[in-house]
């Protein structure tokens, strides 16, 4: 392949790093099923065969495992065990349980906190202000040659109700021409016909009593 081909690109990555951000770990073993230690949460980096348990290490000896811990519902790895075998520059660490770990993949937010200087460059995730990424699977995004760093000014969908409102309000008054896609999912109040205006006044007037028969009485 020429320069900057897709072999280029994987040749960036040791083989194990992508079918490890692919894997699911913590579930039940399957040739361990009936031992109380099934649950898969190694990794082994020689033979790249899947999410393991503790019992199917004894047939991985003299291999380079890692373990696979939880944070939140969500993969994490320690850095004391990553950074000797992967360079994670510019990916965040986050400290749980006294250990410093990275997430294996992205966890993104619907919209950044208020403050926020510094976000994930692919899923936009908040980060202190030293790192561009939020885990290891942004990072190999992130660093692509095809990868297109997203405008965060475009998606209308980060921006608060009440500012998608006011963007709303001001294409209607200077006459702009309204996104089929902006759409309001509330339907409008239709405009007050003749005949709905006649019942409204009907229905907010003030009744008033007939007079007696419309007798008259005189008298001479």
């Amino acid at each position: 392949m020429g320069a900057g081909g897709p072999d280029e690109e994987d040749n960036r990555w040791p083989p194990w790093l992508k079918p490890l951000l692919r894997e699911s770990f913590f579930v039940q073993c399957k040739l361990h099923a009936d031992s109380h230690k099934s649950e898969c949460n190694m990794y082994c980096l020689d033979c790249m065969n899947g999410a393991l348990c503790s019992l199917c290490l004894g047939y991985h000896k003299d291999h380079r495992a890692i373990q696979i811990r939880r944070s939140s519902y969500h993969d994490v790895i320690r850095v004391s065990e990553i950074q000797k075998v992967l360079d994670i520059t510019g990916v965040q660490t986050y400290i749980i349980n006294s250990a410093r770990v990275v997430f294996l993949n992205e966890r993104p937010q619907p919209r950044p906190g208020k403050g926020v200087t510094n976000t994930c460059e692919v899923c936009e995730r908040s980060l202190l202000d030293s790192f561009r990424f939020c885990s290891l699977g942004c990072k190999i995004v992130g660093t692509s040659k095809n990868f297109h760093k997203k405008n965060r000014q475009a998606p209308a969908t980060a921006s608060s109700d009440s500012e998608e409102s006011y963007s709303n309000s001001n294409s209607s008054r200077h006459g702009g021409r309204k996104n089929k896609n902006d759409q309001s999912f509330s339907p409008s109040t239709p405009p007050p016909t003749a005949v709905n205006y006649r019942s409204a006044k009907r229905r907010k007037g003030i009744p008033h009593r007939a007079p007696m028969g419309g007798l008259i009485i005189e008298y001479y």
